[in-house]
Formats: structure tokens, C-alpha cells, sequence
């Protein structure tokens, strides 16, 4: 394995350059960190499911119980929790969706679409999990939420992944991206 290539980042944002040059190595830990992550969520995903953990997955645990009062959206939450018919829905939404976010990133497919989706659900969780502390303000939910975003910045689905094909997929003699240049935002 060689470890002499040249990478660089670079990025110029409100007048702010910034300029680095990654080790050889850092694309084998963006799949890794994107494996991980995937195999994080589809495993939480699916121990939600009764046929796996034997109970149906049920939210207003948390919503109601859960959520700190000074907790910024726990006045959200309660009205989630009492409204029957939500309640429902976000006790399939959540599991499908971790399901759905972890077969992606293992299989580095719509990796950005993805993360962006963990990157939200793992900030509803931070939220509901803060209890006001500063010490707190740190917690493994914000983390995982920056790594989400740090694996769809990378464009972590084109290495070692699909979105690399998925890109590449012709459509009236054009690629699937310059035939809908929108879909760059959900392809890596």
C-alpha cells in the first residue's frame, strides 16, 4: 500500500482559507468512520424492531420522560407525546429511518442524503437529551452528529463506495448528475 499520494483540502469560505494535506491513509478512515457509523445506526435501527428485541419500539419513554424540562425542546416533546397519531408515526420513522441511514452508509449509496438525515436525528436527540449544564453541552449525540456532517463534507459514498456508480449512471446520453444536477446534493 502506498502512502506517498498527495491529498489536499483546501476550502475558501467568508474570506477564511483554509489548506491542509491529509495523511494517505485519512481515505481508508473515512470508509471505516462511515462503516461505523452505518453499522451504529443500522444496529440501533434494528434493535427497535419486535422481532429482534422482542418489544415494539415505543418513544414516549423519552418524549415524556426523557426530555429535561429545561431542555430547550421539551414543550416540543410533551406535544409530540400526547398527540396519539404522531406518536405512531415517529415509533416507525425513527427505526425505518436508522435502518435506512445504516444500509446506506455500509453501502456508501445517497451516503450525503444519509448522514444529512443521522446529522438531524441525532441532533433531536441531543436536544431532547440536554439538561442545561455547560459540562453537558459536549455529549456522544452532538459528536455523532459532526461526524455525520464530517462523512457527508468528505463525500465519503465515493470512496470505496457506491454513489461512485450511482454518479455514474447514464440517462439520455448524459450522467445521472448532469442530467439532474440536483441530485449532487444527495450524492457524495
Amino acid at each position: 500500500m502506498s502512502t506517498t499520494t498527495r491529498n489536499r483540502l483546501e476550502s475558501r469560505y467568508a474570506g477564511i482559507t483554509l489548506e491542509g494535506h491529509p495523511h494517505a491513509l485519512s481515505a481508508w478512515f473515512i470508509v471505516a468512520l462511515r462503516f461505523v457509523m452505518g453499522g451504529m445506526m443500522l444496529f440501533a435501527g434494528l434493535g427497535k424492531f419486535a422481532f429482534v428485541s422482542g418489544e415494539a419500539f415505543d418513544a414516549s419513554g423519552f418524549l415524556v420522560h426523557g426530555v429535561d424540562p429545561v431542555s430547550p425542546v421539551s414543550g416540543l416533546y410533551a406535544a409530540m407525546a400526547g398527540n396519539a397519531m404522531l406518536l405512531e408515526v415517529i415509533n416507525v420513522v425513527v427505526p425505518v429511518t436508522q435502518v435506512l441511514i445504516g444500509v446506506a452508509l455500509i453501502a456508501g449509496a445517497f451516503v450525503r442524503l444519509a448522514a444529512l438525515g443521522g446529522a438531524i436525528q441525532m441532533s433531536m436527540f441531543y436536544l431532547g437529551g440536554w439538561e442545561g449544564q455547560w459540562l453537558a453541552l459536549f455529549d456522544s449525540t452532538l459528536i455523532y452528529a459532526v461526524i455525520f456532517l464530517a462523512i457527508a463534507a468528505f463525500g465519503a459514498g465515493r470512496i470505496l463506495g457506491l454513489d461512485r456508480y450511482i454518479e455514474r449512471i447514464e440517462v439520455g446520453g448524459q450522467t445521472l448528475v448532469e442530467r439532474f444536477p440536483k441530485l449532487r446534493y444527495v450524492l457524495s
